[in-house]
């Protein structure tokens, strides 16, 4: 019969009792270089062993008590070798997620903790994804006894899943799809090293009914080409724009002059170009204060139908309107000051007259000089109220122009308004104030009158955009005894999707001009319509409508016109 673990467990402690005085006895008596028997506190099982007096292995009595020494402390894995990191990619800082609760948002949009029922709770039964066939219920063979349908497996009626992209990690969710582009049809431009440009030219074809605002209209066919030119800077700090747009209008054949030998009202040649471009620039000084600047130039005829343009005329004479302004802009926290100087050239062609003669237009060459200020308040980040000054002086190369009048006059604006934006429905500024200009020569009066701008847009519906624009201007005139021109125009358009590649455009404008100082008052309105086929982003086709009305209370001035033309937009 062998002895049970507590018997031989006694048995061993015994011994140890009796062995340990026995073997301290002889440690005394025996010489300094006698071995002596040491309890082994690193081994397992507690073995003795013997150990010479000199050697280093022997621990001293402080050692072997040293808790750190127990052989409970030692590694059993130390001689395992640690697993190679070859071709392993290194993971720094903490894993997605590591800090998400079992409940809650979760970054990588793992499960929660599955809710816990009470003791006999209905469970929710999960609903079927989709993909998943519906459940089909149990059939009975012709015993009666059930016989179950095999569940589909689970990879049945789903997708492959497409191969990881780079750069993404284990659990993490699918990255979201891209937002729909609002102009699918849009020009998509190049970069050109740190600025995006867009350009297009358009080249229209048709017929106009009347292209010399004539009381007695003639017909011409009519070709329009239009370029444009967009650089925008795509830089973190600073920024330049650079918008240019140009067209120009030619007739077939010119005018035919009047039965009676009187000289037309209108040129015999009444092809226009015209060109709009202007520069801005911004320099970040710091976060408050900003340099601006802006170089501009306009290239332009008289209008058909205004009394400026002079009898007998070949072709209308050119001119144009070159200057800048350079000026600064500081916030004071939600304060905004804006002060500005700005320098305007004008300059007139020589008019050439059907008997092949050249008159003289230096009379009507002034230069301009002035300065701008604003100051504005955000009261909400939509709502920023502002107030506008502008004063300017304007002189010309000759003091008396050619019917005798002293041309060179002063004048400004003051106005108050504001501009907001409601969660981008509706946008816009507008104001409301007062214009005047006073002229060296006693003769002519002063030319005043009430100010009002605006430019709003609201979008009724994803698929309709209303605008509303309207300005005022204070102009000049060759009409003796005349001070100036107040014109107002007030324009309304409305843009509708039918499609995301067919757009109609439909557009009324209304306009005043007040000749101060003589009798002559005109009105002005127009009524058009457009409609665009979008083929592609780099090609449209394009047709507009166009009817024009001039009522003057000048007799013989009053004339009407009907614009039809058809032709492509191309952009990139």
């Amino acid at each position: 019969m062998g002895r049970g673990p507590v018997e031989g467990r006694s048995r061993r402690a015994r011994l140890v009792r009796v062995a340990l005085p026995c073997l301290a006895l002889t440690a005394m008596a025996g010489p300094a270089w006698a071995q002596t028997v040491t309890p082994d506190l690193f081994s397992p099982n507690r073995q003795s062993v013997i150990v010479s007096p000199d050697s280093p292995l022997r621990r001293t009595t402080a050692e072997a008590a040293d808790p750190l020494n127990d052989y409970k402390m030692r590694d059993p894995d130390r001689e395992r070798r640690a697993p190679s990191r070859a071709g392993q990619v290194p993971t720094y800082g903490l894993p997605a997620a590591n800090g998400a609760s079992t409940s809650g948002y979760d970054s990588l949009n793992r499960k929660g903790q599955k809710p816990k029922y009470y003791p006999g709770q209905a469970k929710p039964k999960p609903s079927p994804g989709p993909g998943t066939p519906a459940p089909t219920p149990p059939q009975r063979n012709v015993t009666g006894a059930l016989r179950l349908s095999i569940p589909p497996s689970e990879t049945a009626n789903k997708s492959p899943i497409p191969p990881s992209m780079a750069g993404t990690v284990p659990g993490q969710p699918a990255r979201k799809r891209l937002p729909i582009d609002n102009d699918p049809f849009g020009a998509v431009g190049d970069y050109v090293g740190g600025f995006m440009v867009k350009s297009a030219v358009e080249f229209m074809g048709g017929y106009d009914t009347n292209p010399g605002r004539l009381n007695s209209p003639q017909g011409r066919p009519l070709y329009v080409v239009a370029p444009e030119f967009l650089a925008v800077s795509d830089w973190q700090r600073h920024a330049v724009v650079a918008d240019l747009r140009g067209s120009f209008t030619g007739y077939g054949g010119q005018l035919t002059p009047n039965a009676d030998g009187t000289a037309l009202s209108a040129p015999l040649d009444v092809d226009r170009p015209n060109f709009t471009g202007h520069i801005d620039g911004r320099l970040d000084v710091s976060r408050d204060t900003r340099l601006t600047g802006q170089a501009r130039l306009l290239v332009a005829t008289d209008n058909p139908g205004s009394p400026n343009v002079q009898a007998g005329l070949a072709k209308y004479p050119l001119y144009s309107t070159v200057g800048g302004t350079f000026g600064i802009d500081q916030n004071f926290n939600r304060l905004q000051i804006s002060a500005g100087a700005t320098v305007d050239r004008t300059d007139y062609q020589w008019s050439k007259l059907t008997d092949g003669t050249s008159t003289s237009n230096d009379d009507r060459n002034f230069s301009q000089y002035g300065g701008v200020g604003r100051m504005s308040y955000e009261l909400t980040p939509a709502v920023k109220p502002f107030v506008e000054v502008q004063g300017d002086s304007r002189v010309h190369d000759l003091r008396l122009d050619r019917n005798g009048y002293a041309r060179d006059s002063s004048g400004g604006y003051v106005k108050a308004g504001t501009s907001f934006e409601f969660t981008r429905l509706l946008f816009g500024e507008v104001s409301i104030g007062y214009a005047a200009r006073d002229y060296a020569d006693t003769r002519l009066s002063r030319l005043e009158g009430l100010l009002t701008t605006a430019s709003l847009t609201w979008t009724a519906t994803p698929l309709t955009t209303a605008k509303f624009y309207s300005d005022t201007q204070l102009g000049e005139t060759t009409l003796p005894g005349t001070s100036g021109v107040l014109s107002r125009t007030y324009t309304v358009e409305v843009d509708h999707d039918f499609r995301r590649w067919l757009t109609g455009i439909g557009k009324f404008t209304y306009g005043t001009l007040d000749y101060q100082g003589d009798n002559r008052t005109d009105k002005i309105y127009s009524l058009s319509g457009d409609l665009i086929y979008k083929m592609t982003r780099s090609l449209w086709v394009k047709g507009t409508v166009r009817r024009d009305w001039l009522d003057s209370s000048s007799p013989g001035s009053s004339s009407n016109a009907t614009v039809v033309m058809l032709g492509v937009r191309l952009q990139n």
